[in-house]
């Protein structure tokens, strides 16, 4: 079963943080406004995940969900969600318009940008999040289809809310072989909907290798901690051989294993200069970016930045003397 969270089974005083938390956690950071008192607010969510995707089944009393501009700002994961409407109204508002939406509609937001999500009658919804790069459509062509109603009109729209409101409840398809296989169909549906909605259906039938590049960068920024990522790992994630992946990366300009380390480095040193850069030690801070080898590290960072990575530090978090 997919992990539920049903609030009749919290006391009222700790409900709108746990759902703040759930919500969080799960999907994106949205400032939550509930309708009704806190004793009255009544939600259940199923929340889980289909490969890189995040899905989301709700009923909730009636809320309304903030994407402010401090935290579309913040954003380090930049993602596309598809709101299914299950039953009654909500509206979007994002980009300067706002879209109603009835039961058997479809909508896009995307988390770069603030907007708004109104439920006023209670929430009957799924959300399926999808990364920003995985879709590997321009950033023109998002903004004109984000708060645009997706309804029956669309002949693709209607397939698309069929198969993502049954994606979000199958259970069978959150985990091993089976959802794994149902992400690059989903990936491709929503893109197939939003490209003709946009009227560039060219587009939609470019084949997914016009964006093998982006697809491999964006695999490799998100497993870049794991010490075990390696080239033939990368490969068998995009079903190619590891010939072929450094060809691809290659017309790009892209070394792998430069790339790579270039990364690793990059968040390293960001950590060490960051708030929390005192709490580990410089070789742990290595270790959880994939440097396992303490001294490699260290010789490695000074000849990106010509300075140590404990030098750096320091120079970040000058000790204080009594």
């Amino acid at each position: 079963m997919s992990p539920v969270l049903d609030t009749s089974s919290i006391p009222p005083q700790d409900r709108e943080e746990v759902v703040r938390n759930a919500v969080w956690e799960s999907m994106v950071a949205v400032d939550i406004d509930h309708g009704p008192s806190a004793e009255d607010i009544s939600v259940r969510i199923g929340l889980n995940g289909v490969g890189p995707l995040r899905v989301c089944s709700a009923r909730a009393t009636a809320v309304t969900l903030r994407r402010t501009e401090r935290l579309a700002r913040e954003d380090e994961e930049p993602a596309v969600t598809l709101g299914v409407q299950m039953a009654g109204s909500s509206m979007v508002v994002q980009n300067g318009r706002q879209c109603l939406l009835s039961a058997g509609d479809c909508a896009v937001f995307e988390s770069i940008t603030p907007y708004t999500l109104l439920f006023d009658e209670g929430v009957d919804h799924r959300f399926i999040r999808f990364p920003r790069a995985a879709l590997a459509l321009p950033d023109r062509l998002l903004r004109d289809v984000t708060a645009v109603p997706l309804g029956p009109g669309n002949p693709l729209a209607r397939l698309a809310f069929t198969y993502f409101s049954q994606l979000a409840v199958a259970d069978e398809l959150h985990q091993g072989p089976h959802g794994e296989a149902a992400v690059q169909p989903s990936v491709e549906l929503l893109r197939a909907v939003l490209t003709t909605q946009h009227g560039n259906s060219a587009l939609a039938r470019t084949p997914l290798k016009a964006t093998l590049t982006l697809r491999i960068t964006q695999y490799i920024q998100e497993h870049l901690a794991d010490p075990a990522l390696s080239a033939a790992r990368i490969a068998a994630a995009h079903d190619i051989s590891v010939r072929h992946l450094y060809a691809v990366l290659s017309r790009s300009g892209i070394s792998l294993g430069d790339w790579i380390r270039a990364r690793r480095l990059a968040e390293c040193k960001r950590e060490l200069a960051g708030p929390n850069g005192r709490l580990r030690t410089v070789a742990a801070i290595g270790r959880s970016w994939g440097f396992v080898d303490a001294t490699h590290f260290g010789k490695v960072f000074k000849q990106a930045y010509g300075i140590s990575p404990r030098a750096w530090r320091e120079q970040n978090h000058p000790r204080t003397w009594a």
